[in-house]
């Protein structure tokens, strides 16, 4: 389990031979094969339009992080200096690949079945709150609530079309407060819409949670 909490900082540092990004691939593969086979079983009314954003509001490196630290896994990563004197211990984006690197420790050494029940249980809180925010409902729909909730006006929709009869391109621009928040495009009015939507409410959920966004 070390492994899995080997940062390439402290490898670099002490001379390491390993770090925990192999591990890190291999669980984001099972990860995310676990959470794609859990909502294909859970929801089987639901479309692959509306699996995805789930499965994204579940696995996602923000929702990863959190569950890190409700683990506390921040504070047992080694780390180099420098990468702990810039605050690597609380970096989304360290927290999250070693949670995935510790999945793909129990993997190797428990296999796909116990690995699937303690994914489960980690991640069982996020996909409750995930389908909460309407993650699960058509892009504007799950839009037009998250704007709702928070006294803002409905969204609008700007759509033009290119090319021939027998072969239209739409693009919709997703408008709110006559701002453009996200462009979709398809080969229908409403799919190009349904993008744009699900862009645009992505989008905001983030600023939403996290108004000091890490890049």
């Amino acid at each position: 389990m070390d492994l899995a909490l080997t940062h390439r900082s402290y490898a670099y540092e002490t001379g390491a031979t390993q770090t925990n990004e192999r591990l890190e691939f291999l669980g984001d593969s099972v990860l995310g094969l676990v959470v794609t086979e859990e909502l294909y079983r859970r929801y089987p009314d639901l479309d692959e339009s509306r699996l995805s954003p789930l499965r994204s509001g579940v696995v996602n490196m923000r929702a990863l992080a959190a569950i890190a630290r409700s683990l506390e896994l921040g504070s047992v990563i080694l780390l180099g200096k420098g990468e702990e004197n810039t605050g690597g211990r609380d970096k989304n984006s360290l927290l999250a690949d070693a949670l995935e690197a510790i999945i793909g420790a129990i993997y190797i050494e428990h296999g796909f079945s116990q690995t699937s029940a303690v994914v489960l249980k980690l991640i069982e809180s996020t996909l409750e709150s995930a389908v909460s925010k309407g993650a699960g409902l058509d892009g504007k729909t799950a839009l037009q609530e998250l704007l709702a909730s928070s006294g803002r006006s409905a969204p609008e929709y700007l759509v033009t079309e290119t090319g021939p009869d027998h072969d239209k391109s739409f693009t919709a621009l997703a408008m709110v407060g006559g701002e453009a928040l996200a462009e979709g495009q398809g080969k229908s009015k409403r799919e190009a819409e349904q993008i744009a939507a699900r862009i645009a409410y992505e989008l905001l959920s983030v600023a939403h949670e996290e108004p000091n966004l890490e890049v």
